[in-house]
């Protein structure tokens, strides 16, 4: 199965508790920090709820 490189590029400062939630189940603490996850649907639907403050990139 193919994995996913997510990383954190915006701040989450002044979003709401959802959308800290869901940056904080991904395992994302710091600025640019980056973690590597399965891709499954429930990840992908994570990443489409805060797309505007992630970089992904597929990874072989």
């Amino acid at each position: 199965m193919a994995k996913l490189k997510i990383t954190l590029k915006k701040s989450f400062i002044g979003s709401n508790d959802s959308v800290r939630a869901t940056v904080k189940t991904l395992g994302l603490k710091k600025l640019n920090s980056s973690v590597i996850h399965e891709d499954t649907p429930s990840v992908r639907g994570k990443i489409e709820k805060i797309k505007h403050l992630l970089s992904v990139e597929e990874m072989a």
